[in-house]
């Protein structure tokens, strides 16, 4: 085997990953539970197997080359497909079922994390490997049993089964309903508007379902909808957000729903599992899922 045939070792591969993530040696070192010099001692081996800088210093810190980013994505992949295919491992010798999940980041911190110790309760010894991730991927390889996917029936390789539609309403805090009275939906244009970036016509949208027509996109605009429900809370905007994002804030008068947003989209929630695979388990969280958004319709 020639000297490039030879894979880095794992624990070089990891030192490469965490001082990637931190842009830092030191906070890599924490990370880890090593020295500091030990990390960039790991690291400077892997700059040696490849042959080329892939970090630069800056200040107290480092940055990622050209080389060095284009390494870290793949590997950011490759490092955590490994950690799942020992857990699998781990599990199955420990005689555990296990079952591998992914949903969008905001949908799995806000609404699917919460509620999962009741799935689990229904299945004791299960555990559960939960990722985040926002858009579709290969299931067999990622070796992920079922995801939540919104878009539309545009997952390849994947059996969509329909989950629900997405509702989306217009919230305010109390704070700002005091500044801004709303007696009618239009009143609502007066206040100061919160805008999803990857969403940039809502607002539009929402004008012309009240006869406004369009709205300035004035105001603060945000890249994640849990920035937007945060401003929304302190009290910075209205906002238009999905239900399910905001059922504690709903609920506990955070936020007080102003309005119902009917924005038509060919965009629905689903399930997605792998095309050819039936794995009870799936099938079983599928349909806890399913009545999950029933009871909360």
């Amino acid at each position: 085997m020639s000297a490039q045939d030879r894979l880095p070792s794992l624990s070089v591969l990891r030192c490469f990953e965490a001082s990637a993530k931190h842009q830092s040696f030191t906070a890599a070192a924490e990370d880890l539970g090593l020295t500091q010099s030990a990390v960039s001692r790991q690291v400077k081996e892997l700059e040696t197997h490849v042959g080329t800088p892939l970090f630069r210093r800056e200040g107290r810190g480092v940055r990622l080359t050209d080389a060095g980013r284009a390494l870290f994505q793949p590997l950011l992949g490759d490092l955590e497909r490994l950690r799942r295919t020992v857990h699998h491992a781990v599990a199955a010798g420990a005689g555990a079922q296990l079952l591998a999940i992914a949903a969008p980041p905001t949908f799995a911190a806000r609404w699917l994390v919460p509620k999962l110790s009741d799935f689990r309760d229904l299945h004791p010894g299960l555990e559960l490997v939960v990722s985040s991730r926002p858009e579709p991927f290969d299931l067999h390889e990622e070796r992920v049993d079922v995801a939540v996917h919104f878009g539309g029936w545009d997952w390849p390789g994947a059996q969509l089964t329909p989950l629900c539609p997405e509702k989306l309403v217009v919230v305010a805090a109390p704070a700002l309903l005091a500044r801004y009275p709303v007696a009618r939906p239009v009143d609502i244009l007066e206040m100061p508007l919160l805008h999803l970036s990857s969403r940039p016509d809502q607002w539009d949208h929402f004008g012309l379902s009240i006869a406004q027509g369009r709205v300035p996109r004035s105001g603060s605009h945000f890249d994640q909808f849990g920035l937007v429900i945060g401003a929304a809370t302190a009290g910075m905007g209205a906002a238009i957000l999905p239900t399910y994002l905001i059922e504690q804030e709903l609920s506990d008068g955070r936020l007080t729903h102003l309005a119902d947003a009917d924005i038509e989209t060919s965009k629905s929630y689903f399930v997605a599992t792998p095309l050819g695979q039936s794995k009870p388990l799936a099938s079983a969280f599928t349909a806890w899922l399913r009545k999950q958004v029933v009871r909360r319709r």
